[in-house]
């Protein structure tokens, strides 16, 4: 267990092994989750990978479905979709 006391501006110092467990870094952004009155604190990079991965996990397969194959595709359709916007 690691403590940290709260400065009169409401700052505290993450603990230095629990800021490397975290992998958190200067200029890093905190995000502070309450889950039925416990609160946790999370590494604000981490979320958005993992939001990242969820959205590629259920996105999964729908590029192919929708005729994209590979880079080029995609890079096409978007050049014939400014085509139309130009007209």
């Amino acid at each position: 267990m690691e403590v940290a006391r709260v400065t009169s501006k409401g700052q505290i110092t993450i603990p230095r092994d629990i800021r490397a467990k975290m992998n958190i870094k200067r200029g890093d952004k905190i995000v502070f989750l309450e889950d039925n009155g416990k609160y946790f604190l999370q590494n604000s990079a981490l979320i958005s990978i993992k939001a990242l991965e969820n959205i590629q996990n259920i996105m999964k397969g729908d590029a192919e479905k929708a005729g994209f194959n590979n880079p080029d595709d995609v890079v096409n359709y978007i050049k014939s979709i400014r085509k139309e916007k130009q007209k």
